[in-house]
This record gives C-alpha cells, sequence and structure tokens, in this order.
C-alpha cells in the first residue's frame, strides 16, 4: 500500500472519530435525551385522587370512615406469596397477573404491613362495610365520578380538579428500586372539599338498624321538628357497594331511593283535610254506616265496619274514609288543593344541584270537578301521589306548630383541613300555614291516633307520641291476584314538645311482620337512648 492510501486512510479514520466525538457531545449536552433516560429508569404511580367527605351535622364522617392501604410492589420481592392473605378477590387476581411483571405496582391491603418491611400509604375507603346513608350518598364509577345522588349532585365539589398525588421510584431496567433510593411522595392540591348533611350519624344509624331489622322494602325519614332538617334518610334494599352488577338485575329496585320517589299514600292525606277544615271554622259530625255512596259509586270505610257518629277527632282515631269524603265536599275541591299546594304537595323538593325528591302529583280543580275523584282525593287515593319528603314535611308542619318549613339535607360545602364553612349549599323556605292554636288542636287529635286509634302499635311509648296510618292502594298485583299496598305512618315525639318528625313507609306490600307503627315506636325507643 502507498504513503498517500495510508495517510488517506489515517485521516478518514480520524475524521470519522472526531464525528463521533462531536456527535456524542451533543447528545450529552442535549437535555430532552437526558429526561427520555432518566424516564426510562423511573417509574410514576398515581394515587387515587383526593376526593371530598361527607360529613354529618356535627362533623363527624359519613364517608371514609375506613382506612384502607396501598401496599408498593416491586419484582423480586415474591409479592404473590407475601400479599395474597392480605388482599381481596381482585387483589389476589391483580396479584397473579403481576407476578412476573417488571415493573412496580400498587396494591390494595386491608391492613398497614410496613412491619414486614412492605412500604405503605394510606387511603380512606369511600364506602365502609356497612355504609352509611347508602341512596343518599350515591356511588363512583370506576374512574372515581360520582353517577348517583348525592356523589353526582356534587361531583364537581367533592373532585375538585382531580389532581392525583405521585409516587416517583428510581429503578433499575428490572424494574427494582435502586440501591440508595426511597419512593418520593408527591402531594397535589386537587381543591376538593367537604359536603356536611343535616344527617346525624347517630340517628341514621338507629334508623338504619331498624330498618334492616324489620322491613323488607321501605323507606324511613327522621326530621328535626324544629328547622326541618332531615337527621335520617334509610331506603331498603340496599346494593353491594363494591359490587354493582350484582344488584342491576334485582327485581327489589335496591338502587331506587325510596325517600324521594312518590307513592300512592292513603289516609296518611287526611290529615291535610283536618287542617283545612280548622282553618275553615269546619268541625262537622256524622254517621258512619261502614260506606258512603257518591254518585252510584260505593267508598267503604276499612272492611266496611261502622263507626257511628264520628266527629274529627274519631274520624282520624278510626280513619273514617266516610268522614272525610263528606268533609272534602263541605270544603270544596279549591281549598283542598290550596291546603295541600301550602303543605308542599304536588312540588319537587330540592336536595342539591340536579337532584331532587319528586314531585309527586296532584289533582287539578278539572279532574276533582268529578264528583268521584274529590270523593277519592279526599282519603289519600286516586290520582294522588306524594313523596316520603312530602309526608314528612306535612306531618312536620302539625308537629312544629303551623309553620311549613322545606325539609333539606345539605348544609353546605367545608374546608377539610380545618373545617370551616366555604359555601351555603340549601336554602330552605318557610311559611305559616295552619294556627299555632289549630295547630295544637290537630296534635292532640293525632295523639288520640296512637293512644286509642289505628295506631296503638305505637302506644306504648313513655312520651307519648301522634301520628297517623295510611293503608293505600296501589294497582299492582302478585301473581296469585292479592293488592300490594303501601303502608304508612308519619308522626312526631315525643307528644307535648316534639323532637322529631318521621315517617316510615313499607311499599308494595302483602303482610308484614311489623306494622309501620310500631317501626315508627322501635325507633323512637331507640333515639331516646341518643339523648
Amino acid at each position: 500500500m502507498s504513503g498517500k492510501r495510508v495517510l488517506a486512510l489515517y485521516a478518514a479514520v480520524l475524521l470519522g472519530f472526531a464525528v463521533v466525538l462531536c456527535r456524542l457531545y451533543f447528545l450529552a449536552e442535549n437535555h430532552t435525551y437526558a429526561a427520555r433516560a432518566e424516564a426510562q429508569s423511573t417509574v410514576r404511580l398515581s394515587l387515587p385522587a383526593r376526593r371530598g367527605s361527607f360529613y354529618d351535622h356535627s362533623g363527624l364522617l359519613l364517608t371514609g370512615l375506613e382506612t384502607r392501604y396501598l401496599a408498593l410492589c416491586f419484582p423480586g420481592e415474591n409479592n404473590y406469596t407475601r400479599l395474597y392473605a392480605f388482599t381481596d378477590s381482585a387483589g389476589q387476581a391483580l396479584l397473579y397477573r403481576n407476578r412476573n411483571r417488571s415493573a412496580p405496582f400498587l396494591l390494595e391491603v386491608d391492613r398497614d404491613l410496613s412491619g414486614r418491611g412492605i412500604r405503605c400509604f394510606a387511603t380512606a375507603r369511600r364506602c365502609a362495610e356497612v355504609p352509611l346513608c347508602q341512596h343518599l350518598i350515591g356511588y363512583l364509577d370506576a374512574e372515581g365520578r360520582g353517577i348517583a345522588g348525592l356523589e353526582k349532585a356534587l361531583d364537581s365539589q367533592l373532585a375538585g380538579t382531580k389532581e392525583h398525588d405521585t409516587l416517583v421510584c428510581a429503578v433499575t431496567a428490572q424494574g427494582r428500586l435502586r440501591a440508595g433510593e426511597t419512593p418520593q411522595l408527591t402531594r397535589q392540591d386537587s381543591s376538593a372539599v367537604g359536603v356536611q348533611l343535616t344527617i346525624s350519624r347517630p340517628v341514621q344509624r338507629a334508623a338504619e338498624a331498624v330498618a334492616a331489622d324489620t322491613m323488607t322494602s321501605g323507606c324511613i325519614l327522621v326530621l328535626d321538628t324544629a328547622t326541618a332538617a332531615v337527621r335520617a334518610s334509610v331506603s331498603v334494599p340496599g346494593y353491594d357497594s363494591d359490587d354493582l352488577a350484582a344488584s342491576l338485575d334485582a327485581p327489589d329496585g335496591p338502587f331506587l331511593n325510596r325517600a324521594l320517589e312518590s307513592y300512592a299514600v292513603g289516609s296518611v292525606f287526611k290529615p291535610v283535610l283536618a287542617a283545612a277544615a280548622l282553618e275553615q271554622g269546619i268541625l262537622p259530625e256524622c254517621e258512619c254506616t261502614g260506606a258512603v255512596v257518591v254518585d252510584g259509586q260505593i267508598f267503604r270505610c276499612a272492611g266496611g265496619v261502622p263507626h257511628g257518629t264520628v266527629d274529627m277527632t274519631a274520624a282520624l282515631e278510626k280513619s273514617c274514609n266516610g268522614y272525610f269524603i263528606r268533609l272534602g265536599q263541605q270544603l270544596g275541591a279549591e281549598t283542598l288543593l290550596q291546603m295541600s299546594r301550602q303543605l308542599g304537595f304536588g312540588q319537587e323538593v330540592p336536595v342539591a344541584g340536579a337532584l331532587y325528591a319528586d314531585a309527586g302529583k296532584l289533582p287539578s280543580a278539572g279532574e276533582l270537578a268529578q264528583s268521584g275523584q274529590l270523593a277519592n282525593f279526599s282519603f289519600g287515593q286516586g290520582g294522588l301521589l306524594a313523596s316520603p319528603v312530602q309526608i314528612a314535611a306535612m306531618m312536620n308542619t302539625i308537629a312544629s306548630g303551623g309553620v311549613y318549613r322545606t325539609p333539606f339535607f345539605v348544609c353546605g360545602s367545608v374546608d377539610e383541613t380545618d373545617g370551616t364553612p366555604l359555601e351555603t349549599l340549601a336554602h330552605p323556605q318557610s311559611r305559616r300555614v295552619m294556627s299555632a292554636e289549630n295547630a295544637a288542636l290537630l296534635r292532640k287529635m293525632l295523639q288520640q291516633v296512637v293512644e286509642e286509634g289505628t295506631a296503638q302499635d305505637a302506644a306504648w311509648l313513655e312520651e307519648g307520641a301522634g301520628g297517623k296510618t295510611g293503608t293505600a292502594q296501589t294497582g299492582q298485583f302478585t301473581p296469585d291476584g292479592t293488592e300490594r299496598k303501601n303502608l304508612w305512618f308519619t308522626g312526631f315525639y315525643p307528644a307535648q314538645q316534639p323532637r322529631y318528625t318521621i315517617v316510615v313507609l313499607q311499599d308494595g306490600q302483602v303482610s308484614t311482620e311489623h306494622s309501620s307503627a310500631a317501626i315508627f315506636a322501635r325507633l323512637c325507643a331507640m333515639l331516646d337512648l341518643l339523648a
């Protein structure tokens, strides 16, 4: 090889070497490549986004009562064997899928395993094993969005910006934590806020315990008589918060919040006519023969039993349909509709956001121009539909001295760091519907219903109570032809200075083990223990 060729080859090698050096220099100086290289050895894991909690009226938690832990799992740590016993079936399936994974992951476990050398991070379980206020609060989807109840209605306040806390792990190519490194937790401010409800956690627990022991289908509402704040809202049956799909096809409507739906009401509507009559100064007596004929249509009292000569007190006590049919005719449709509207019938009751208690159905004046329709309406049948919230508001008006107050469920949003109120979310209204004297007189009549009448299942309460029973036809039948009925009791307790107004509804029933009045009494006895 000639000298020139050797020199040319040598020059080419030097040039190539210079190009490689320059390229390496530029790569080293390029921060984008450096960031990419760092990312290849860094894993970021997202913890669940912080969501505002629900609180009761005194600041006690209603959600997030139970702590769960997220265990940080790295490859090569024998995770499947170590953690299998500390997680649920979903977690066990995750362990199986990730048994050969070459990257860290998070696993929900039921206890803090830090003492076993496993890094754990505390997180609140949204819904407790025995949930509180399940139907009112609602539930989330797999992405953590509210899709039912107050979770949906107040999702924007509860979720905030939905920012996640992140866990940064410096790992090797095999996904294991690099020697000398520690996972770094970065907190994010999601601006999520808590929501304070009017619910009382002790009262809610008591109502749920009574409902679970006595009812198969229905609801219980408890109002603070002085303010109409809802202290308990229970709907049964419930659903499995951890397996919503299992309840989708259940025939008994477990997702239905019965406290907010509307139903045929029956005789619990009779105090409305009594209130209208007292305000008009009308206190008739009539002779009950067990049935009334209106334009050829026969309306019977329960069992067709004649009550003899009855006044308003006796008519409420015995739940005499004939008396109230005649009273409705005397008062007229317009007077009855006016009192009904004043007591909140035919109107939605706001809960929060787009969530309302159903408006039900109040017949029109045109419908009630038909004598048969007016007769049905006068004892709570026909086209009349109302929600338990509306029935509670009606009875609360009587119990609180004649002032109607809109029942409300939500106080407002709160800063979870210090409990500072942020925004008022409820704006209940009030108006006088009856004079205090007439309300007191009607309360005495309703006490007689408990002491001597159709609600004697509640007569054993030491401090006494007042209220009204109701059995409403539904037009729905079992396969053997038996009609399903709605069984109501609404009342106040104690009798003299009411603290609570309560509604008990057992819907779509053929027969029950406990009357609604008996369920009311059992709950009142438990409330006494909380005082």
